[in-house]
């Protein structure tokens, strides 16, 4: 099963590891998880503290069980970080292999990599039909979903953030280029 919800990625993987700590080890109901992760994380609000929690789930740092949820006892090392997130993070592999299966992006250091927008044009069409359906504007909350993916993909270390301004400091917007990463 692949997750959706994908809150905004945090400055550093050891949030990551923060937010697995905030979730019981005895399982307790989602309000009440969600209190918790609020408060010892300082999140805006229960509905950022759902997402974090669904997304702790689809990484395999969370789990629901029939007494309610629990962090598991798995550690957020880095491979299993990754690989969690391609298999289990709904678009995050298809965001990751229109980075690598484009033209623009793939080759040497010189070339330009992709913006969250062009990533967005590509996997587009993998939004389902009834999440269209639903919102009005599926196309912003995609877009917004498609940025986050590539922010934790720059985080994980399986894409590189680079800009095409032409110097430090300019306004450039964000571009994404994958990198090789090595298992093992």
């Amino acid at each position: 099963m692949r997750l959706k919800p994908v809150p905004p990625a945090p400055e550093s993987l050891e949030f990551v590891a923060d937010a697995q700590r905030a979730v019981p080890l005895v399982p307790g109901d989602e309000d009440d998880c969600c209190a918790r992760l609020v408060r010892r994380l300082d999140l805006p609000s229960r509905d950022v503290a759902r997402e974090w929690l669904t997304f702790l789930r689809a990484l395999g740092l969370a789990e629901e069980t029939a007494s309610g949820f629990r962090r598991t006892d798995a550690e957020a090392d880095l491979q299993r970080l990754r690989t969690a997130f391609r298999e289990r993070v709904y678009l995050a592999d298809d965001v990751l292999d229109a980075l690598s299966g484009s033209e623009e992006v793939r080759g040497d250091d010189t070339e330009p990599g992709a913006t969250a927008e062009e990533t967005f044009e590509r996997v587009r069409d993998r939004v389902p039909e009834w999440e269209r359906s639903r919102r009005r504007d599926w196309e912003a909350f995609w877009r917004e979903g498609v940025e986050r993916r590539l922010a934790w993909a720059a985080l994980l270390g399986l894409v590189d953030v680079v800009a095409d301004g032409v110097g430090p400091g300019d306004d450039a917007e964000r571009r994404y280029r994958p990198v090789e990463v090595t298992t093992g």
